[in-house]
C-alpha cells in the first residue's frame, strides 16, 4: 500500500527505541508542585484560591475569563503554601498556585455517563470546556475553541495526529497502545460535536504496532451512534514535520490550506493523540485535565520512561524518578529536540503541554563548528520547507533589519518545525531569525 506523505520535510534520527517499548507508569507524587495559571495560548486563568486554604485533586482553581482561555485545575490534594509568581520553562514569572500534596490522594475518578447516550455538541463542548482541555502536543490552544468553527466553515474531516515525528518522544505511542478505546471514543465525540462524517487517524509506518492496535478497536462493536461515522486508520510515510497539521492535512486529504489560513477553511480539523484521550476522559468520566503522560528520555537519561504526570511536578522531579543524568547534560529540552525549548531551569513545572523532556549529552550539543558561516546558496534549505519557503532569504532579510521584506517572504507563513536548520551546512540560525522576524512584525501592527 502507498503511504501518504508531503512535499519537503527531512528524516532526522528517531532515537526512540528508548522508550517505545516501555509502558506508561505512573509517576509518583513530588514534595511541592506549582501549577501556572497560564498553561495554554490566550490569557491567563484569573485565580480563584489563596494561601493557606485546601483544595482537592480536580478541583477548579483558576478560571478562564476569555474566550481564548483555559480552566485551571488542582491536580493533587493538599494545602497552598502560596499564591505567587514562579518561572516557567522559558524563565518567565507567572502567576502559580505552589501546593503541598498530602500524603494520601483521593481518585478523581466521577461517575460514568452512559457510552451509549445520544449526546449533543453543546454538552460535549462544555465537558471540554469544564475540564480544561488544551492542544496537548506543544501549541496548548484551548480546544474549546478549536471545537467552535465560524458557523459558514463547514468540517467534514476531523484528522488525529498520531504520527509523533518528532525524534525521542513516545508518549502518543504509548497511549495509542494503551488507551485505544478511549482514543477511538474521543475521535467519535470530537466527530460529533463539529458535525463531521469522517474521521482519520494519521499513524507514521514506523509504528506498526499502534496502526494494528487501533486498526482492531476499529472493528469492535460500537455504539449505534457511531457507526453513522467513517472512521480509518492513514499509515504514513515516516517524515519529519510529517505531524504539522498543513502538512497532515495535505498527506490524508489532498487539500491545500491557504497561507495563513485555518485547516477549517479546506474543512478539516485535526486533534493530537492526548487531547483526544482527555476529551473521552472528560465527557466520559468527568475529569478535568489534571496529569498527562510525558516521555523523559535522552541519552543522558539513566532510566528512559513514559511518565503519568500530575501537572505542575517540578521537571527534576521526574529526572530524578528516572535515576537521574548518567552524566551533566550538555542541554535539557523540553519537548523534542525540532521544535522544543531549551531548559535552563529544572525547578520548572510540567504544564498540560509538556509532551517530553530530553536530555542530551555534551556531544551531541558541543558540535565542532560553533558559529554560522555565509550562506552558501546551496538552496537545501528550500528543499526541505514544508510550508515552501526559502529560509535563507528570510534570514538574509532578518540579519539586515529588513523586517518588512521578511514577512513579504512568508515570515509568517513559517511552521517553525526546524528542518530548515537541520540540512544548513552554514549553520545559520534560521528558526531564530525567523522569530525574530515574526516578533518585529506583530509589534509593528501592534504600534
Amino acid at each position: 500500500m502507498k503511504l501518504m506523505t508531503f512535499k519537503g520535510g527531512v528524516h532526522p534520527p528517531t532515537f526512540k527505541s528508548q522508550t517505545a517499548d516501555k509502558p506508561i507508569v505512573l509517576c509518583p507524587l513530588p514534595p511541592k508542585i506549582s501549577i501556572p495559571m497560564a498553561q495554554h495560548i490566550g490569557m491567563p486563568a484569573r485565580c480563584l484560591v489563596k494561601e493557606g486554604e485546601r483544595v482537592v485533586a480536580g478541583q477548579k482553581i483558576g478560571e478562564a475569563d476569555s474566550f481564548i482561555s483555559a480552566t485551571i485545575h488542582s491536580s493533587v490534594s493538599g494545602v497552598i503554601e502560596s499564591v505567587s509568581l514562579y518561572p516557567n520553562f522559558i524563565d518567565k514569572m507567572v502567576e502559580s498556585v505552589v501546593i503541598i500534596p498530602d500524603k494520601e490522594q483521593g481518585d478523581v475518578t466521577n461517575q460514568s455517563l452512559n457510552m451509549n447516550k445520544a449526546l449533543d455538541a453543546n454538552q460535549i463542548r462544555a465537558a471540554i470546556k469544564e475540564a480544561g482541555i488544551v492542544g496537548m502536543g506543544g501549541a496548548a490552544f484551548p480546544t474549546v475553541v478549536k471545537l467552535s468553527p465560524p458557523p459558514d466553515k463547514k468540517i467534514d474531516s476531523v484528522i488525529i495526529n498520531g504520527c509523533e515525528c518528532e525524534p525521542f518522544l513516545t508518549c502518543d505511542h504509548r497511549l495509542m497502545l494503551e488507551r485505544t478505546d478511549s482514543l477511538i471514543d474521543g475521535l467519535r465525540l470530537i466527530m460529533l460535536c463539529i458535525d463531521a462524517d469522517k474521521g482519520y487517524i494519521g499513524i507514521e509506518d514506523n509504528k506498526p504496532g499502534a496502526i494494528k492496535c487501533v486498526t482492531s478497536e476499529l472493528n469492535k462493536v460500537v455504539p449505534e451512534w457511531a457507526n453513522k461515522m467513517h472512521i480509518e486508520v492513514c499509515p504514513l510515510s515516516t517524515k519529519y514535520p510529517q505531524g504539522g497539521e498543513k502538512q497532515l492535512i495535505y498527506a490524508i486529504l489532498k487539500r491545500m490550506v491557504p497561507a495563513r489560513r485555518l485547516p477549517s477553511e479546506v474543512g478539516a480539523l485535526v486533534q493530537n493523540v492526548g487531547t483526544t484521550v482527555a476529551i473521552s476522559e472528560a465527557v466520559r468520566y468527568n475529569r478535568p485535565l489534571i496529569n498527562r503522560v510525558v516521555t523523559v528520555t535522552g541519552p543522558a537519561i539513566r532510566d528512559p520512561q513514559n511518565l503519568s504526570v500530575r501537572l505542575g511536578t517540578p521537571i527534576s522531579w521526574l529526572i530524578k524518578i528516572c535515576r537521574g543524568f548518567i552524566d551533566t547534560p550538555g542541554k535539557v529540552i523540553m519537548g523534542g529536540p525540532m521544535c522544543g525549548f531549551s531548559i535552563s531551569n529544572l525547578e520548572s513545572p510540567v504544564t498540560k503541554g509538556t509532551s517530553g523532556i530530553v536530555a542530551l549529552t555534551k556531544e551531541m550539543v558541543n558540535m565542532p563548528l560553533l558559529h554560522s558561516l555565509p550562506c552558501v546558496r546551496c538552496g537545501k534549505c528550500a528543499d526541505v520547507c514544508p510550508m515552501f519557503l526559502t529560509p535563507s532569504l528570510i534570514g538574509y532579510y532578518t540579519e539586515h533589519k529588513r523586517f518588512r521584506d521578511a514577512e513579504k517572504a512568508g515570515a509568517m507563513d513559517c511552521i517553525e518545525c526546524g528542518s530548515c536548520v537541520y540540512v544548513c551546512p552554514s549553520r545559520k540560525p534560521l528558526v531564530q531569525l525567523i522569530r525574530d522576524a515574526k516578533g518585529a512584525a506583530l509589534s509593528r501592527k501592534r504600534n
